[in-house]
């Protein structure tokens, strides 16, 4: 969960003008990607799961999934094998599948094992944590035990800064500061409620709980227009996922809490979702950059 402002992720500004605001470049870089033709693109930013790339196009970043992970803001920190190609098949497929239902998202098309072509976006400074059922930070928040289902989903905000611990914030903070407007909110908590209708129905399909997860939103411009769409990914790394019978966690869980069989997990969510690679998560390493 980034802190630092990517091209497609600007700074936390004040609820916007409608006109188009230019992105600036963090650094830039010549990447090569093993198994690929030289393929020469700026890198733009880097945060703890994804870097993001130069686009082919104006308005688009490429967008790559590493396998590295964290946990705990970043204090503990590992790799799981064949994370990035999963999260990248997973998060293409969801995102694919809220837009048949009119859910308009950053996601443009699939590029490769690793990397997915997206819309260039501002992003909204803020988690949008979607809770069913009690579990973890609301498990230890309110005393409530882990497993029990709410009456009612929960939606909570958090503001996006690793250094402040990405904080739980109220309406009236997202307002006062300017990250984001009423109906900026408005159109963020209708789009998160059927998002979470959809996803549940989806997953309880092939016998997965969606217990809660965190979603990422963004203003899209076009031309003076500007219109909020879902952003970042979809994936067990943002989302906690049960066995519906067992309630054996299927997420990134496995990971914070040393329960092993992290990559099972994970290729076990994208079998029951039909999605995964015929050749394994077994692919090019990463990119090289190259000064």
């Amino acid at each position: 969960m980034a802190d630092r402002p990517a091209p497609c992720y600007t700074a936390p500004v004040a609820a916007p003008v409608r006109r188009r605001r230019a992105c600036r470049p963090v650094r830039g870089r010549l990447l090569a990607v093993k198994g690929t033709a030289m393929a020469r693109r700026r890198q733009l930013y880097e945060g703890k799961a994804k870097i993001l790339f130069e686009g082919p196009e104006p308005g688009t970043l490429v967008q790559y999934f590493k396998d590295d992970a964290t946990a705990f803001n970043a204090q503990k920190k590992g790799v799981i094998t064949g994370k990035g190609v999963l999260n990248n098949r997973i998060s293409e497929y969801l995102m694919m599948r809220l837009a048949e239902i009119g859910i308009p998202t950053h996601f443009v098309r699939r590029l490769n094992m690793r990397e997915q072509l997206i819309r260039e976006v501002e992003i909204i400074p803020l988690e949008v944590v979607v809770r069913n059922i009690a579990a973890g930070s609301l498990s230890s928040r309110l005393g409530i035990p882990e497993g029990t289902r709410l009456p009612r989903s929960i939606i909570e905000y958090c503001y996006k800064n690793d250094a402040l611990g990405d904080p739980l914030v109220s309406e009236e903070h997202v307002t006062c500061f300017g990250w984001a407007n009423t109906q900026d909110l408005d159109d963020i908590v209708a789009l998160t409620l059927r998002i979470n209708d959809f996803l549940t129905g989806l997953f309880l399909g092939v016998g997965i709980t969606l217990v809660d997860f965190k979603l990422e939103f963004g203003r899209l411009w076009e031309n003076d227009e500007m219109r909020i769409v879902l952003a970042d990914e979809i994936s067990p790394d943002n989302c906690r996922l049960w066995d519906s019978k067992t309630n054996e966690k299927m997420d990134k869980d496995r990971f914070r809490r040393d329960l092993g069989k992290v990559e099972e997990a994970y290729q076990e969510v994208a079998k029951r979702l039909g999605i995964l690679p015929e050749a394994g998560t077994r692919d090019m390493k990463g990119p090289e950059t190259m000064q």
